[in-house]
C-alpha cells in the first residue's frame, strides 16, 4: 500500500468560505481548496474521499514465463489485464505454482476485490472486474481490496463510471498511455452510507437487464436505419446510372456527341505533344443484332456481353473510364527520393468518401518536372488504388495537393460532370463491381481503372442526375 489510511480528509466549508470543498492532509496539516476537482454535488449524508484513503491497493508481478517451476501443474490463480471483462470475473485462465508466489513475493488478492488494468494502451486502460475468487495478479493490474465500510459492488459500479476519465487522462498524458496506483488512489470517490450503497446496487441490478435490452434494441434499430439508408442510397444510384432517375431530353444531344468532343480534345493534346499516340486509342461499344454487346478497337471486335450489367437509354453509350479521363498514380515514397522541394502529400489514409483528413500531413521531395504529374487540383477525382480500393473523393479545395502512389488522379479530357463518376465509383464499390486483383496485397491497378466500363449520358443529363441524387441523399439523411 502506497498511501496510509486516512492520509487526507475532505470536508465542506469553513468560516471564510462556507460553500467550498477543502482537503486536509493528515501527515503535513496542509489544507487546500479542491473546488476545481469536485465533479458534482453530493446528497446529504454522502462524503467525498480519495480511494486511497479508505481502500488498500496492491499490484503483482509476472513470474518468468519460460520456467516450468512457476507454471506447470500450478493451482494458484493469476490475473492479467486480458482476463478483465468489465463485469464479474469468476475464474482465471492462467495458474501459477506456490514456488512462483514465494520467489516473486506474490500476495493473494481477496474475494470481492476490484481489479483495474493500468497498462496496455488506450483500449485496455481501466478495464476492470469484480473478483469472485482468491487470486494473484500481475504488474499491469491494480487490485482495490474490499472494505467493510463500502460495498464492493458499489465500488465496481463507480469504477465503471470512472473508466472513461482514466482513458482520457492516459491518452493525453504520454505517448504510451498508462495509469498507476497513485492515480487510482488519488481518485475522488463519492461515499454514501453503507445501507444506501446496498440500495443503489440493488436498484442498478434490477434496472440493468432493462438497460441491456434497450441498448440491444437501440443498436438493432441504428443498424436497421443505417442499412435502410445505405440500401436507399444504392437504389438511387442504381436508378441514376441506368437512366431511370431523371427523364431524357432530346435537346441534350447524345453521349456520342460528348465522346466526339473528348476525342477532339485528345487529338489537340496529341498535336501539342502532351499525349502519346497510344492515348488516342479509341473503342466503340455497341449492341449487335443478336442483342449482345461488342467492343471494337481498330478492326478487332470482341464480345463483352458479360461485362455489361444492365441496359441504358438509347442516347447513352457504354465506354471505359480511361477514354474519358487522363489518369496516373502519385509518386512512390522510397529512400532514394531525396532531390527536390519538400511538399506535403496525401495517401489513402487521408482520402474518404465524404472528404479528406489532412491534419499532420507528411512531406517528401518533388522535383520541378514531377509536380504537374503528381499534383491534384480542384475538380480532380481521386481514387484509392490500395487500402479500401476504389474509395473515391473529389478534390474541391482551391489549392493543389501532391499525391502518393497508392492514389489515382483522374482529370477529364473534356467537360464532364465529375461528381457523376464519383457516384459511379461509390455504387460499383458497394455492389462488388470494383474488387482487388493479384496475390497478397489487393489493389485497383491503373489498367483495371482504365478498363472500368461506365454508362455515359449527355453532359446536361449528367448534371441533372447529380442534382437529383444530391437532393434525394439529403432527404434520407434526415
Amino acid at each position: 500500500m502506497l498511501f496510509q489510511r486516512l492520509y487526507s480528509l475532505i470536508y465542506y466549508g469553513n468560516e471564510s468560505s462556507p460553500n467550498s470543498h477543502y482537503e486536509k492532509f493528515i501527515l503535513t496539516g496542509e489544507v487546500k481548496c479542491i473546488d476545481d476537482e469536485i465533479p458534482f454535488e453530493l446528497p446529504n449524508g454522502w462524503e467525498w474521499c480519495r480511494l486511497g484513503t479508505i481502500f488498500q491497493t496492491s499490484s503483482g508481478t509476472t513470474p518468468q514465463s519460460n520456467n516450468p517451476l512457476y507454471y506447470k501443474d500450478g493451482d494458484i490463480n493469476w490475473i492479467r489485464t486480458t482476463d478483465l471483462n468489465n463485469g464479474i470475473l469468476r475464474n482465471a485462465e492462467v495458474k501459477i505454482t506456490e514456488q512462483a508466489c514465494v520467489d516473486y513475493k506474490l500476495k493473494e488478492v481477496p474475494i470481492n476485490a476490484v481489479c483495474i488494468a493500468m497498462y496496455g494502451g488506450a483500449g485496455t486502460i481501466g478495464k476492470h472486474a469484480l473478483i469472485q475468487f482468491r487470486t494473484t495478479i500481475n504488474q499491469s493490474v491494480c487490485a482495490i481490496h474490499p472494505n467493510i465500510d463500502c460495498s464492493s459492488k458499489f465500488l465496481h459500479i463507480f469504477i465503471q463510471h470512472q473508466r472513461p476519465y482514466w482513458m482520457d487522462f492516459a491518452a493525453g498524458s504520454r505517448k504510451d498511455p498508462n495509469i498507476n496506483q497513485l492515480i487510482i488512489q488519488h481518485c475522488l470517490f463519492p461515499l454514501p452510507p453503507l445501507a444506501e450503497q446496498q440500495r443503489i446496487v440493488a436498484k442498478i441490478e434490477e434496472l440493468m437487464p432493462l438497460v441491456e435490452q434497450y441498448h440491444k434494441a437501440q443498436s438493432e434499430l441504428n443498424k436497421l436505419n443505417t442499412n435502410i439508408r445505405e440500401q436507399l442510397k444504392k437504389s438511387i444510384l442504381q436508378y441514376a446510372i441506368e437512366g431511370k432517375l431523371v427523364p431524357q431530353c432530346e435537346e441534350d444531344g447524345t453521349a456520342e456527341d460528348l465522346l466526339q468532343e473528348v476525342q477532339a480534345e485528345k487529338q489537340r493534346l496529341y498535336a501539342e505533344g502532351k499525349l502519346k499516340k497510344k492515348d488516342l486509342t479509341h473503342s466503340t461499344i455497341f449492341r449487335g443484332e443478336d442483342n449482345k454487346y461488342y467492343e471494337q478497337i481498330g478492326k478487332e471486335v470482341v464480345d463483352i456481353t458479360e461485362a455489361i450489367s444492365f441496359d441504358i437509354p438509347n442516347n447513352w453509350i457504354w465506354t471505359r473510364i480511361g477514354y474519358l479521363f487522363a489518369h496516373n498514380n502519385g509518386k512512390q515514397l522510397n529512400k532514394s527520393n531525396s532531390v527536390g522541394t519538400l511538399m506535403e502529400y496525401i495517401t489513402t489514409s487521408n482520402l474518404y468518401w465524404d472528404g479528406f483528413k489532412i491534419e499532420n500531413l507528411k512531406s517528401m521531395p518533388f522535383e520541378n518536372h514531377e509536380i504537374e504529374r503528381y499534383q491534384a487540383i480542384k475538380g480532380d477525382l481521386l481514387v484509392c488504388e490500395g487500402g479500401d480500393i476504389g474509395r473515391s473523393c473529389i478534390w474541391i479545395n482551391d489549392y493543389p495537393i501532391m499525391l502518393q502512389n497508392h492514389i489515382h488522379k483522374l482529370r477529364s479530357y473534356s467537360q464532364l460532370c465529375t461528381k457523376y463518376f464519383f457516384y459511379i465509383f461509390y455504387l460499383y464499390k458497394n455492389v462488388g463491381l470494383i474488387g482487388g486483383k493479384g496475390i497478397g496485397i489487393q489493389g485497383f491497378s491503373a489498367k483495371a481503372l482504365h478498363n472500368t466500363i461506365v454508362p455515359l449520358p449527355p453532359l446536361k443529363e449528367q448534371e441533372r442526375i447529380v442534382e437529383k441524387i444530391d437532393d434525394l441523399l439529403d432527404q434520407i439523411k434526415c
